[in-house]
């Protein structure tokens, strides 16, 4: 495995919870960080590739003609976008 060093800034207090943790898995703060980066890279790829397998073959431009179905009326009551 090739391995990169990269010079990370973190704010203080993210840092002391982060080395709290590691201590408390027993692992060194530099393999509690690579883990952490590790399963967040895993579930940001694991969703994108749910959602290209959901969306198939489809065309956004389709959506188009699925809106031009909708009309100008108003949003059923509990519709409403917040604040408005």
């Amino acid at each position: 495995m090739n391995k990169a060093a990269y010079a990370l800034k973190l704010p203080q207090s993210l840092k002391t919870a982060a080395q709290r943790l590691a201590r408390e898995d027993g692992v060194s703060l530099n393999l509690w960080i690579t883990v952490a980066l590790a399963e967040k890279v895993g579930a940001v790829e694991t969703a994108a590739d749910f959602f290209k397998r959901r969306a198939g073959g489809a065309n956004p431009a389709d959506i188009l003609s699925i809106l031009d179905k909708v009309g100008n009326e108003p949003p059923h009551p509990g519709d409403e976008m917040p604040g408005q």
